[in-house]
């Protein structure tokens, strides 16, 4: 590591540049998995608007990983292809939405993890509650 603050610590500065790191490898993410140097437009509010659903997205993806032990710092292109990544399929009933994803080794996780809002109605689905479960073949 090279700088120009002798003042700092050694310590203080490899906790200044590991900081630093992540920030880094944060944007390095956002890049290379949500393609964020190709917004879709040239038109500052398209633009703005693409940054701010990819941030969204990031964020997501670190809140669905964040509580699941062994993933909570991998990378979102890890945390899609793990657990996002699955067929399955949807039956639309009057009063819920099935979901049954196809059998897969995170599939457990994915399903406890899902599971806190297994008992919520949402309004712009008509007040359906959505049950994630698992397919009986693969």
């Amino acid at each position: 590591m090279i700088t120009n603050d002798f003042d700092i610590s050694l310590e203080g500065l490899v906790r200044k540049y590991s900081r630093r790191w992540l920030v880094e490898k944060e944007i390095s993410e956002q890049v290379h998995f949500f393609h964020l140097n190709r917004n879709s437009s040239g038109i500052v509010v398209k633009v703005d608007f693409d940054l701010v659903m990819t941030i969204l997205a990031h964020n997501l993806y670190r809140l669905f990983a964040q509580n699941i032990d062994g993933y909570s710092h991998c990378e979102a292109k890890t945390i899609f292809n793990k657990f996002i990544l699955n067929a399955g399929a949807v039956t639309v009933s009057d009063k819920t939405i099935a979901v049954k994803l196809k059998k897969k080794r995170t599939l457990p996780l994915t399903l406890e993890r899902l599971s806190e809002f297994s008992s919520l109605s949402y309004p712009w689905l008509y007040g359906k509650k959505v049950i994630v479960s698992a397919a009986n073949s693969t």
